[in-house]
């Protein structure tokens, strides 16, 4: 049970996301908010570099740094660097497919913004959670009547890249047939006027966001 809730909860961790500004002038609030999550989840960098004046490296990067952020745990794992890769593609893949409508920004008597960004969040998780439960406690069958009929027991390494390998066959046939979406949930976020003219997205309605796209009605 403990291996199992791990693995959910390693594969729904929120994906960090560092706090970037925008650049002020005739500031587009709501073009700058669609262009920081489409370089972050979809890894258009476009307009985020017409907006931000980035360079395409530098917002290459962002992506990257999502990606990498979400597969931090899997390197405490030890899994085989086959597997490991395949689950880096596998959530590239996730993060590109998510769901959102930027709507118009809306601005205050102090210069500062709110967006109101639409989001259908992916079910995949949620789809797949009884097929995992299934499969691993046929496979927790399996080696308990091997190693009743003589067999050596795994090791917790061999079963825990067993359960992984297992997990990610189930995600990737999820993904392969046509992810599907939940209701559309209303997260407004907030694009603050600071120091130096310089606008900011705050950490926590990033936070939200992030939640936001992946459905986590498994774990409540």
């Amino acid at each position: 049970m403990y291996r199992k809730k791990r693995i959910i909860a390693v594969l729904l961790a929120a994906f960090m996301l560092a706090l970037l500004v925008g650049c002020v002038g005739k500031f587009d609030a709501g073009g700058y908010t669609k262009s920081l999550l489409d370089v972050t989840y979809k890894n258009d960098a476009q307009q985020y570099i017409e907006l931000t004046g980035s360079t395409k490296d530098a917002a290459d990067k962002i992506f990257e740094k999502n990606l990498d952020a979400t597969m931090e745990e899997f390197e405490n794992l030890n899994l085989p660097d086959e597997l490991e890769n395949k689950y880096r593609q596998l959530f590239g893949d996730l993060i590109r497919n998510v769901k959102y409508t930027v709507s118009e920004a809306k601005e205050d008597d102090n210069g500062n913004f709110t967006v109101d960004v639409s989001i259908e969040p992916l079910t995949i998780f949620d789809d797949t959670y009884t097929d995992f439960q299934n499969q691993a406690k046929e496979y927790a069958t399996q080696v308990s009547n091997d190693v009743m009929n003589g067999a050596t027991m795994p090791s917790d390494e061999e079963m825990q890249n067993h359960i992984y390998e297992l997990y990610y066959e189930i995600l990737n046939q999820d993904l392969e047939k046509g992810l599907q979406y939940g209701e559309t949930e209303v997260i407004t976020v907030h694009v603050n006027r600071g120091e130096g003219d310089i606008y900011e997205i705050p950490q926590e309605d990033m936070t939200a966001l992030d939640e936001a796209m992946l459905s986590q009605t498994v774990l409540q």
